[in-house]
């Protein structure tokens, strides 16, 4: 299958499911479409945080169809070259968090995490949705938990408020 010479509507659908080729390593695509997230969410971080929640959701509905999209063209449910998902997941475990290398690379690994183990409901989210809003959903929920872990572990230990520090 050619990627690059194709034209179209697929051409686009392509890239972007696959995050630009990522999707395409033959080691851990969906670790890799995870680490072409992080100068994405470096930018992003940048914006008012309302400008940023809009970007995600926006991202989210996005996301959702051109992962539909990718799905219908390569003929298989949730393509491995299908790496759109784990950006939106990761954005999501970056949401309020403050742009400090440690607590990016924390999120990195605390995503990943539960994008492998997917504990409950989110293995559950994975077999039962169907279409693109599945693979998207099930992404978002590992970021959620992420997420989560992250804010604990800014507040509790890192942040100049927070129980850890002083």
């Amino acid at each position: 299958m050619r990627v690059w010479g194709e034209k179209g509507t697929n051409y686009f659908i392509v890239i972007l499911a696959s995050g630009f080729g990522v999707g395409y390593s033959p080691i851990a695509p969906g670790t890799m479409g995870t680490l072409l997230t992080i100068p994405i969410y470096y930018f992003l971080s940048t914006m008012p945080s309302l400008l940023y929640e809009l970007t995600l959701l926006t991202f989210f509905f996005l996301s959702s169809w051109i992962s539909g999209q990718a799905q219908r063209y390569w003929g298989k449910e949730d393509d491995r070259r299908i790496v759109v998902d784990e950006m939106m997941g990761f954005l999501i475990t970056m949401l309020w968090v403050p742009r400090i290398p440690g607590l990016i690379i924390v999120g990195f690994l605390l995503f990943r995490f539960f994008d492998i183990l997917k504990p409950f409901p989110i293995r559950r989210i994975e077999k039962r949705l169907r279409g693109g809003f599945g693979v998207v959903l099930d992404d978002v929920v590992a970021g959620i938990y992420g997420n989560i872990i992250l804010q604990i572990i800014w507040y509790l230990i890192l942040s100049p408020g927070g129980r850890g520090v002083g």
